[in-house]
């Protein structure tokens, strides 16, 4: 006889209370590693109680809690404990690592690691004690364990507990939660997933779990083998260079080859952002050798990097190759060794000697394995400079000391070499921008009336994050300006072009230089938004305001009455290959960016995460959203969608060529079948 099922509310109530009794120390698992999930959200990306991550994250804290019912009762804190472990140390890690990137942390950038000695200031300076309340959780977690340990919760559930029927169910259920989160899912989310350049994304649509597990998939699938999605990076990689659609925009213009024979060397400005250009306190400007240069040079008011969590590194790779960052793990570190098309190598084949000079550890960043795989034959770091630890600002010899230094270098290069190129990588202006007693003196006081009428001075951005960066600059600015008056002064570099430009951002939060923006010195607060007073700096503002300068400036008289000016149009990182490659004579077939000069005002910068800019709009991938920056913009209904297309189909290809070393394996069969596809054609 069967037993009838009865499903009245008393005998409801009977089985949840027998339920919570008898699995209690997996209800804390599921509830505390689902709150860790969630506190993690709101600690970064918002949205905290947002469905559908929530659906993914029981789904997966149900599933692998599962097999915790595999284990004697007794036994089993030790793997719910790991579980956990696993759980609060990924949410520490990133919940740090987006507080100093805005994205969230890949296994394939462990390789970096060893880098964060030399930015250790940065970090600890940002931490917050938000990104430590994780470990609260698994605290929790371990006193709810001691207090059933005095109980005799683990003896009677020895006796009672059916192990295989609670994996099953526990199991099934999580499978059903599963079930839901990819029933749900958009064409377009599994290819986010697929992909996983767009962290922020896959985090607020599948929550952190399903993101650490899918990096780490995509991280080790290609280590284990090196054909796994090889045939279609191959054929995307083949298509698309032997199409129209990677030559447009490929024709002479004014500039064609302007400098061809000259030298060049690129002076890597770190962390300096157009924005302090604007500035100016008691008659002083923050930047007066940049702002100078730019009125003497050829200047892109409109210049954006394109970093990902590699930065500086990820400004070198993307100049010197016209090529993105890749979408796991940093190009530095993890994919130094592939064949990349750079400007020195091909400087090279015309006779230049190459070179790199940088004030810190050769092996920061790799650059010493990197650098030379770029194409540099000379490398001219810490040991070729002479200082004392007094000398040290941040990360290295202070810029004032390392271009006082460098000159001698040069001139000698130039001396031994009939042309070169170099790189110059600067130091001082590295976050955190603390050593104030190094910086000198910058007033940035503000005097203004009280209501009687009697002078107030204040300096108000006296040690906030912003004031403490504009000091920073405004030395580093200095620190140019005597490296300019070494120029000026010396009998050399006359065939000389230096082409000048910010790496990164200074990587300041919004909130931090709204106190710029927005901040009240006289009463000491930040205005309301219903102020008069009240200037918007909204989340576009503040990604827009991440541009640096760029400006191509030389002493030579001459060339400089034929490089000047300001061009407006957005540019990107990897423009400036292209753009310098027309003025000196050499080309990369395999460039993503464009020639600016060419390509003008339909120019597209594309950001690792997916994000856009053009003249017209900025669009934002995770949200899909965008914001209209010019009043001239006149867009169809496609523009967005087809823009952001455009950018999407370039960081695969980028990404594809990095990973499976492309170039160097693919070169031959894509210049076969081009060979072939014109003899067809004619």
């Amino acid at each position: 006889m069967k037993k009838k099922l009865n499903f009245s509310p008393r005998n409801v109530r009977k089985k949840v209370a027998s339920y919570i009794i008898t699995n209690r120390l997996f209800i804390s698992y599921f509830i505390l590693s689902l709150i860790g999930t969630i506190l993690l959200r709101y600690n970064t990306v918002g949205k905290a109680l947002s469905i559908k991550p929530i659906i993914c994250d029981i789904a997966l804290i149900l599933i692998i809690g599962s097999f915790g019912y595999f284990v004697k009762p007794k036994k089993q804190f030790r793997y719910y404990f790991i579980c956990m472990l696993v759980y609060t140390v990924a949410e520490v890690l990133n919940s740090i690592y987006y507080t100093f990137f805005v994205s969230f942390a890949s296994f394939g950038e462990i390789s970096s690691l060893s880098q964060t000695d030399t930015v250790t200031g940065s970090i600890i300076e940002r931490l917050k004690l938000t990104d430590f309340s994780y470990i609260f959780l698994i605290l929790l977690f371990i006193l709810i364990h001691h207090i059933l340990k005095t109980s005799p919760y683990y003896s009677y559930m020895s006796k009672v507990e059916k192990g295989k029927k609670m994996f099953l169910s526990t199991f099934i259920v999580g499978l059903v939660f599963l079930g839901i989160t990819f029933i749900t899912a958009s064409k377009s989310d599994y290819s986010r997933l697929n992909k996983q350049w767009n962290r922020i994304y896959i985090v607020e649509r599948f929550g952190i779990i399903m993101y650490q597990g899918n990096d780490l998939f995509q991280t080790l699938t290609p280590k284990f083998s090196s054909l796994f999605g090889y045939e279609d990076s191959a054929k995307l990689f083949k298509e698309f260079y032997s199409s129209n659609e990677s030559k447009e925009y490929e024709e002479t213009n004014k500039y064609t080859n302007i400098l061809e024979g000259k030298n060049v060397i690129f002076v890597h400005m770190e962390g300096i952002q157009t924005y302090l250009m604007n500035l100016n306190f008691n008659g002083v400007e923050a930047t007066p050798t940049i702002n100078k240069l730019s009125k003497e040079g050829l200047f892109f008011d409109h210049f954006y990097p394109q970093i990902s969590t590699g930065t500086s590194s990820d400004t070198e790779f993307t100049l010197l190759t016209s090529l993105l960052p890749a979408s796991s793990g940093v190009v530095f570190t993890t994919y130094y060794d592939r064949e990349y098309v750079t400007i020195p190598k091909l400087l090279k084949e015309k006779g230049y000697y190459t070179f790199s000079m940088h004030g810190n550890l050769a092996s920061m960043w790799n650059r010493n394995k990197v650098h030379p795989n770029l194409g540099y034959e000379g490398m001219y770091f810490k040991e070729s400079f002479d200082f004392t630890e007094d000398d040290v600002i941040n990360l290295g010899i202070n810029d004032k000391l390392f271009f006082k230094q460098a000159i001698p270098i040069l001139e000698k290069i130039e001396q031994d070499n009939k042309n070169y190129m170099g790189t110059i990588i600067t130091l001082s202006n590295h976050s955190p921008f603390i050593f104030l007693d190094k910086y000198g003196e910058y007033d940035m006081s503000v005097t203004y009336k009280d209501e009687a009428g009697n002078d107030v001075t204040t300096n108000y951005l006296a040690n906030t994050p912003v004031g403490n960066y504009i000091t920073s600059a405004h030395y580093a600015d200095v620190a140019l300006g005597e490296f300019i008056d070494y120029i000026n002064a010396s009998p050399y570099f006359n065939d000389t072009v230096f082409v000048m430009y910010g790496d990164h951002d200074a990587k300041l939060s919004r909130k931090e230089l709204n106190y710029l923006y927005n901040y009240d010195y006289k009463t000491g607060e930040v205005y309301e938004e219903d102020d008069p007073e009240y200037t918007n700096y909204d989340y576009f503002d503040h990604e827009l305001n991440k541009n640096t300068p760029l400006i191509i400036w030389t002493k030579n008289k001459s060339i400089r009455n034929k490089l000047h000016g300001t061009n407006s149009n957005v540019m990107g990182m990897y423009d400036i290959m292209p753009t310098i490659g027309n003025m000196m004579g050499f080309k990369n077939d395999f460039a993503l960016g464009h020639d600016i000069f060419n390509i003008k005002d339909k120019n597209l910068v594309v950001y690792p995460n997916g994000n856009y800019v053009t003249n017209y709009v900025y669009y934002n991938n995770s949200k899909n959203e965008y914001k209209i920056i010019s009043d001239k913009a006149v867009l169809n209904e496609n523009y967005v969608e087809k823009n952001a297309s455009y950018a999407e189909k370039r960081l695969e290809v980028s990404n594809a060529l990095i990973v499976h070393d492309l170039i160097k394996n693919e070169k031959d069969n894509l210049e076969k079948m081009i060979e072939n596809r014109n003899s067809e054609e004619n």
